[in-house]
């Protein structure tokens, strides 16, 4: 196997995940927090994968308001592939970690309340981390929508203008990855590195590959692998999500600098961008900034007008969107861009502390059709 110098630590040799014996078992662990409208069918799409020997859904329910919890207990009453664990904490690395030590097979699948696993998905990435010796793999997070503005923040999720370069939302062939979206993993490999960081409410993930990365073992990314994923149903909700998000990437590059892909600094300096151009139209018209250096000045604003230009053309350009869709894509696109930035750059200058994604905690929702 060759060796990747920057995802193994000097001293270390690339390893294989240790085997997992056919028909041992597979746990699907979901944390859940307000998830009524979509938990019915990320559970059915779940229990309804095939695998070779047993399988059972863990979820870990925070304190919902929305009656998830309710519905969570019907549906394990009706099912006894279904096992309960509480997160009173709500905080998502707490919640996966509660059910891994819940759980009782060989491998881990994380499962989102907000997706839905496409037919065969598990007993493909069973075969890929048998194939490849990998630790953890993953596939495309496919974002889908129902409502207009729903389904123009999903036509900015599936695009690289929306959310940057990352292999799952988009890649074409299977190779090895920085991270991967929910994740199919050998439990063996999770307690080996300790499981999910609790001390990280967002990106918990990412740091969670990092380290099966540094020691030695695989994160693979599968195209074949397909997750539906329903985004946030409303702008504040949306921006509240980036906002949070955006906070704790910023608090990761604290904690880990430039293991950090130069990716996640493309949203806080179009921020950085913006004010500065806000900045130099106040001084040029309030004619505290004239001549040569108000020229200078003034071509901060060549970027800005390329950035608009180019979210323009994009949601004028999509196939099958209507006019509302494609005007909600023109306000989503710089919503996701400008407030993961703004809560990157707080992250980054003052921490993320207690930040929390609020956009898991209002509403109450009514089931999917």
């Amino acid at each position: 196997m060759r060796n990747d110098p920057a995802s193994v630590r000097p001293g270390h040799i690339r390893r294989d995940a240790p085997a997992v014996s056919p028909g041992s078992g597979v746990s699907f662990v979901m944390p859940v927090l307000n998830e009524r409208k979509y938990l019915p069918r990320a559970v059915s799409s779940t229990l309804a994968q095939e695998v070779d020997g047993p399988l059972e859904l863990v979820l870990a329910l925070g304190p919902s308001t929305d009656g998830t919890t309710e519905l969570a207990r019907e549906l394990a009453a009706e099912d006894p592939r279904i096992l309960l664990v509480d997160n009173p904490a709500a905080d998502i690395p707490v919640g996966l970690n509660l059910a891994i030590r819940a759980a009782q097979h060989p491998t881990i699948v994380r499962v989102d309340a907000h997706s839905e696993l496409s037919a065969g998905y598990t007993a493909r990435a069973l075969e890929t981390l048998d194939r490849t010796g990998a630790a953890n793999v993953g596939g495309i997070m496919r974002a889908e929508g129902r409502a207009p503005f729903q389904r123009a923040a999903a036509t900015a999720y599936n695009s690289k203008i929306g959310l940057g370069g990352g292999a799952y939302h988009g890649g074409a062939e299977e190779r090895e990855a920085e991270s991967a979206y929910l994740g199919v993993m050998r439990r063996a490999v999770l307690e080996e590195v300790g499981l999910f960081d609790e001390s990280i409410r967002r990106g918990e993930d990412w740091e969670l590959n990092l380290r099966i990365r540094q020691a030695g073992y695989r994160v693979m990314f599968d195209p074949s692998l397909s997750v539906t994923y329903w985004p946030r149903e409303t702008w504040p909700r949306l921006a509240r999500q980036f906002l949070a998000t955006g906070r704790w990437r910023g608090e990761l590059v604290r904690r880990y600098g430039t293991r950090n892909s130069l990716r996640f600094f493309a949203p806080p300096a179009l921020v950085a961008t913006l004010v500065a151009a806000l900045l130099v139209g106040i001084l040029r018209s309030t004619r505290a900034l004239t001549g040569a250096a108000a020229a200078i000045a003034g071509l901060v604003f060549l970027p800005v007008a390329a950035y608009s230009g180019l979210v323009a053309v994009f949601a004028a350009t999509r196939r099958g969107a209507s006019l509302a869709e494609r005007g909600w894509i023109a306000a989503v696109v710089p919503t996701m861009h400008l407030a993961w930035g703004a809560g990157f750059l707080a992250g980054v200058t003052r921490g993320a502390r207690d930040t929390v994604d609020t956009s898991r905690l209002s509403g109450r929702n009514t089931p999917l059709p």
